[in-house]
């Protein structure tokens, strides 16, 4: 049996309290605990414990500790509970105590895998230019469930992907390209199909393209294609060989055949 003698405040944390017993033969430090279990177990001076008793406390304040720094961990933005699980093996915190935790944060409501993954959606939403598959590969790979990402990305409004498809490819076909217009259509839809949009919206956001070519920006980018393939092949080339490859590989670049044969006959 041990009883208390002294009960301080920790000098840097007004919330702990080192509890000092005697048991028999003098004073020494024993324990600190939080203030929740010090209220909890009404320890006071005086008080008589038993060394089971002193283990429990130990061990509560111990899990104590490792509640609170997941709590702080939280404090910053949502978590799966993948991350919070993580985050305590990280900090070495038994197994056994990480149940513990995990098992409050869940009945306190701190920690929602679905909740976390309809807020992550529509962050993403707002924030990138992610499409639903890679933003489900995204919640998964934070340990989020498979059928609860599902869910989570069908709450993505197929107007808004469209929208934000539209808007990349407006942009990707404002930028001055040394590609045919195929050839960027093709680059895009592969792109598009990276950032986790469907083939089927892609295609909707893609009809019509062909009406914003530039001929212009076409022909330009034909002639530098030509001139770096003529280049390329007039070493073991020439007449209607060299032709040849250089027809092929503007062919195969995805330039019109009418406008490659125009800008054959120019070099003839």
């Amino acid at each position: 049996m041990k009883k208390i003698t002294r009960i301080t405040t920790q000098k840097k944390n007004k919330n702990r309290f080192n509890i000092f017993l005697d048991d028999g033969h003098g004073e020494s430090y024993g324990f600190s605990v939080d203030e929740a279990l010090l209220v909890e177990y009404r320890l006071r001076k005086g008080l008589e414990l038993e060394d089971s008793m002193v283990d429990t406390l130990i061990q509560k304040d111990t899990v104590h500790k490792s509640y609170t720094q997941a709590i702080h961990f939280l404090s910053y933005r949502m978590r799966t509970k993948k991350e919070i699980r993580d985050y305590l093996d990280k900090k070495e915190v038994e197994p056994e105590q990480v149940e513990q935790i995990m098992d409050r944060l869940e009945k306190e409501k701190l920690v929602d895998d679905r909740q976390f993954a309809e807020m992550f959606v529509l962050t993403r939403i707002s924030t990138s230019s992610k499409g639903p598959s890679l933003i489900k590969k995204e919640l998964m790979e934070k340990g989020v469930a498979a059928s609860i990402a599902q869910e989570a990305v069908e709450q993505y409004p197929y107007e808004e992907q469209y929208d934000k498809v539209r808007k990349l490819i407006e942009k990707k076909l404002s930028q001055k390209k040394k590609d045919s217009f195929r050839k960027q259509v093709q680059n895009m839809q592969a792109s598009l199909m990276q950032k986790g949009f469907s083939q089927d919206v892609i295609k909707d956001a893609l009809s019509g393209i062909q009406e914003e070519k530039d001929d212009d920006s076409e022909w330009e980018a034909l002639v530098y294609q030509g001139e770096k393939l003529l280049r390329k092949h007039e070493r073991k080339h020439e007449g209607y060989a060299l032709m040849n490859k250089v027809k092929e590989g503007l062919f195969r670049k995805g330039f019109p055949m009418d406008e490659i044969q125009k800008f054959l006959e120019s070099r003839e």
